[in-house]
């Protein structure tokens, strides 16, 4: 076993930590975070040439939110809830408790790769579980800095972050766990599972897909493009919910075209050297992949790029057959391809041929045509006349459906994704009913009876 990996030997099988204790280390945390600000922002510029703005809205300030919320709300969550008894076991009182699973794996992305490594943590460890992480090596700086922050606020038989590759992650994916936290690529996720499946072990992937952003003739094109511009191009649209094509109706196409160029220029300037803005693309393979997306397609705007800074200027193509590459999976990259309908019925090849995606994105006045769109499609979440807000919102759960994935968190929903529900129903014992008991004679009539009466 690699050094690395022999982090996992002394991990608990389960914390024993109260409430409250737990939620003294979720304060150090927090604090650790605000004083590291300047360190996370130098990683995440050396990693992925993130603009500080950014990597404090998406990644620290989301953070902080979050844990603020557990602190906040952790010892309420954590009390066994009182539901209805039912009239069957009267007396008694019934109860739902909440508990860890036991050791969690948590493998992270690296599109965002402070908020996306930590928060799965933070969530699993203030349910009662041990965790170990395994960040991903594709922002080495970013990993390392999670891996102090981690290393220097919990214990490590509680929580530890192993770094390597994906034969690391392939070798701790062999080990047995009590649950695992995926966030990544279909492709990976799918191995994940089959790796989880050998022992039975639950699970959640947070996926991707091809997420579509339907306009309707009907719709303010100028907030529209807006909305759609800074939630497609921010983080280079290396985001799993940034809208991945557009199906725009045909009356309003070449305004829509027009419109987006515009605000691509108002926010990006008009080439690539005038914005230091820029998130550049993770690596060489990813570049190159999206670099011969563009030369396959009919280029509407933009196009240019920097191999040597891994950059692409935000791009709009035309029209992409729906058989072709770009259209096969998701694009995660600053390319948005651009289709036209007239009926509802026309948009329904284009989204069925990818189903399932992380979120839809619907612009338009009419209400009963966006209520529509919601209830004709499976997806994870959306918009109605905006993008990607909805991951803001903790009251919201956040995950897939199908092939995005499984499982959903944030807020709430990550407190009860990380702990067993356990059912406990407490007898009384000054009544007893001898109905139930043998010998049965002369008892099925009143018993169906009783049953009739409480269904």
């Amino acid at each position: 076993m690699s050094k690395e990996l022999q982090k996992i030997e002394n991990i608990q099988n389960i914390s024993k930590l109260s409430v409250g204790e737990r939620i003294n280390y979720l304060n150090k945390l927090k604090k650790e975070i605000i004083q590291n600000e300047d360190n996370i922002y130098s990683a995440l510029h050396n990693d992925l040439n993130k603009p500080k703005f950014e990597v404090y809205t998406s990644e620290i300030g989301f953070l902080i939110n979050e844990i603020e919320l557990f602190i906040t709300h952790l010892n309420k969550w954590s009390k066994p809830k009182k539901v209805k008894s039912s009239i069957i076991n009267f007396p008694s009182n019934d109860f739902v408790y909440s508990e860890p699973y036991g050791k969690v794996l948590i493998i992270s992305p690296w599109n965002y790769p402070f908020q996306l490594a930590i928060l799965p943590v933070l969530s699993a460890f203030s349910c009662g579980n041990t965790v170990v992480l395994k960040p991903s090596e594709h922002t080495p700086e970013t990993s390392r800095l999670v891996n102090k922050i981690i290393s220097k606020i919990f214990p490590s038989d509680l929580v530890c972050v192993v770094e390597g590759d994906y034969k690391v992650a392939s070798k701790l994916l062999k080990l047995k766990w009590d649950y695992i936290f995926f966030t990544g690529s279909v492709r990976v996720g799918k191995i994940v599972a089959a790796e989880a499946a050998k022992q039975l072990t639950p699970h959640t992937l947070e996926l991707g897909g091809k997420s579509p952003c339907i306009i309707d003739k009907k719709t303010n094109l100028k907030i529209a493009c807006k909305r759609i511009v800074w939630g497609k191009f921010m983080n280079a649209g290396q985001t799993c919910v940034a809208p991945d094509y557009i199906l725009v109706h045909k009356s309003i196409k070449n305004d829509l075209i027009k419109e987006l160029s515009y605000r691509i220029e108002v926010t990006y300037g008009k080439d690539l050297s005038a914005n230091t803005n820029t998130t550049k693309i993770v690596n060489a393979e990813n570049f190159n992949r999206l670099i011969n997306l563009i030369n396959a397609n009919k280029i509407l705007f933009g196009g240019e790029y920097n191999s040597d800074e891994s950059k692409i200027y935000p791009t709009i193509i035309d029209e992409p057959n729906i058989n072709s590459e770009v259209m096969q999976s998701e694009i995660f990259g600053p390319i948005l391809p651009i289709f036209s309908f007239e009926k509802v019925s026309e948009i329904d090849k284009i989204i069925l041929s990818n189903p399932d995606p992380l979120a839809l994105y619907v612009f338009s006045d009419d209400k009963e045509f966006s209520e529509n769109i919601i209830r004709r499609y499976r997806f994870g979440g959306g918009v109605v006349n905006d993008t990607i807000i909805h991951l803001t919102n903790p009251n919201l759960p956040f995950g897939g459906i199908g092939n995005s994935g499984y499982g959903s968190y944030h807020g709430k929903s990550s407190f009860d994704l990380f702990t067993h529900k356990k059912s406990i129903v407490k007898r009384k014992m000054w009544l007893e009913n001898n109905l139930r008991y043998a010998p049965y004679k002369n008892k099925l009539n009143l018993v169906k009876k009783i049953l009739k009466y409480l269904s």
